[in-house]
């Protein structure tokens, strides 16, 4: 294997927004590639807890409204913005695929929650790494609607499990943003004694 690929897919990797996406359709079978490599996180115990549901076409009008109603009815009128309303809508809409991201609990619940929580973040990086691979910009939001338990419902999971957020797919519309980092130096100590 080449290192310096993986490298270049990780560097190139970029939060793009619904409202920055072209109006291009994303290939099914890019998003099951997605999909697939998302299934190869890593997971305690094998329970592979990441669950994904894929909105696309007529479906995103469905999400649109649940999200735009969910959000107003968790609101308090105190916390109530109408344009975070409106975005809640929109954003389904402007997106060409919308992928619901949940984690399905183990029975037994052997593995603690926090375990199957950082292996649904890894499932999500996995996501958002092939989307970049295919020159596509991801965005995972984690509103209080796309993480609600009413979001939980509406994708058919149990009440044990949690909504995670949604992550939206696309291909921007606009030159693909440039990444910056500040040093990693500034962010490791090496303790070799």
């Amino acid at each position: 294997m080449d290192p310096s690929a993986i490298t270049e897919v990780i560097r190139h990797r970029r939060t793009v927004k619904p409202k920055n996406f072209a109006t291009r359709d994303v290939d099914p079978a890019i998003v099951r590639t997605m999909l697939e490599n998302a299934n190869w996180a890593p997971t305690h115990g094998m329970t592979e807890p990441w669950r994904f549901s894929v909105f696309s076409g007529p479906a995103r009008q469905r999400l649109a409204e649940f999200l735009a109603e969910t959000y107003k009815s968790l609101s308090t009128p105190e916390t109530f913005k109408p344009k975070k309303y409106d975005g809640m809508r929109q954003n389904a809409l402007l997106a060409p695929v919308v992928i619901a991201v949940g984690l399905k609990r183990q029975e037994t619940e052997k593995i603690s929650e926090q375990d199957e929580l950082l292996a649904v973040a890894c499932a999500v990086q996995n996501l958002h790494l092939t989307a970049a691979a295919f020159g596509l910009g991801g965005f995972w939001s984690t509103n209080i609607a796309a993480t609600s338990d009413a979001m939980r419902d509406f994708v058919g999971m149990k009440a044990k499990d949690r909504a995670l957020g949604l992550f939206y797919v696309g291909y921007p519309a606009c030159e693909w943003p440039v990444g910056d980092r500040s040093p990693i130096d500034e962010k490791v100590q090496w303790i070799d004694r």
